[in-house]
């Protein structure tokens, strides 16, 4: 199956109660792991590229190239799309639609509010030509998000009135607004505001994106995709337990050299744990979700 944008994937999402999630690529073991289990689990997925792995990765058309590769390799028939994570500017964006693929965000929400709505504005209009879908965010998501920022970032909320002002001017597909997620491990415990995505969710009636979904305990992920929230994003999870199946393989193994030998229980790892959080997230079983 070819690859789609993530419109009709968020609102079938939304309207069936369920999340669609985005896994990151973080290299061939990550992209294979999470193409599988989508299969195996009939779930629509969505492959997440951040702007710091793309050097590490070989570029754009490459990783464009390699997913389209092992969707055929594997015979992948759910829907997959490939969106690019936290794109800064609004040429890296282009730079991405360029290459193929089918969904993009633009983060601009470092700059003022309506900086980030013209810049949002720009990009949403190539990508609708396009086909493509746009997820923009509002507020301060907290943490650190991969090699981009070298401090970690204070949150903010975002305020309804400027995710509903944001909709409307841009006609994005899908609104990350910050609401108490962080980027990278939690300390302590997480707490989401749920009463104010249910507002901004009701008020724009776009899919919502819920960042840093990595450690946030389940009844509030449940609680987040009843208030509106069609997609999750989970990238440290993965990480962490790709990173302890090597550790340990390597721990019990010390004369392996090989790299399949461990490689290969890494990527099982984060196969199982993909697995987990789709049937969390109730994306499976939804196969024809976001079919086009």
């Amino acid at each position: 199956m070819s690859l789609v944008s993530m419109t009709d994937m968020l609102r079938t999402a939304n309207a069936g109660g369920y999340a669609v999630g985005q896994f990151n690529l973080n290299n061939l073991e990550f992209t294979q792991a999470i193409l599988t289990a989508a299969q195996e689990e009939a779930s629509p997925v969505i492959l997440g590229v951040s702007e710091a792995y793309i050097p590490y990765m070989g570029g754009l058309p490459y990783i464009y190239g390699m997913v389209n590769t092992l969707i055929d390799h594997y015979g992948i028939t759910v829907p997959v799309a490939l969106h690019l994570d936290h794109g800064s500017s609004y040429e890296v964006c282009i730079r991405a639609l360029k290459a193929g693929f089918t969904s993009v965000m633009i983060d601009a929400s470092h700059h003022s509010l309506d900086t980030n709505i013209e810049t949002t504005q720009r990009v949403t209009d190539v990508a609708h030509v396009l086909g493509a879908s746009v997820e923009a965010e509002l507020g301060k998501i907290g943490g650190r998000e991969d090699d981009l920022e070298v401090l970690e970032v204070e949150a903010s909320y975002a305020e309804t009135a400027d995710c509903v002002r944001m909709v409307k001017e841009t006609g994005i597909d899908c609104l990350a607004p910050a609401l108490g997620s962080v980027h990278g491990p939690y300390r302590g415990q997480p707490k989401l505001g749920l009463d104010r995505m249910k507002e901004i969710h009701s008020l724009t009636g776009v899919p919502l994106v819920l960042h840093g979904g990595s450690g946030i305990p389940e009844a509030e992920i449940r609680e987040a995709i009843a208030s509106g929230t069609a997609k999750i994003n989970v990238n440290t999870d993965n990480q962490t337990v790709f990173t302890q199946a090597i550790r340990n393989y390597l721990h019990n193994h010390p004369e392996t050299y090989d790299p399949r030998h461990y490689l290969n229980p890494a990527r099982e790892a984060i196969k199982a744990a993909v697995r987990d959080k789709m049937r969390l997230f109730g994306s499976s079983g939804q196969e024809k979700g976001g079919r086009v």
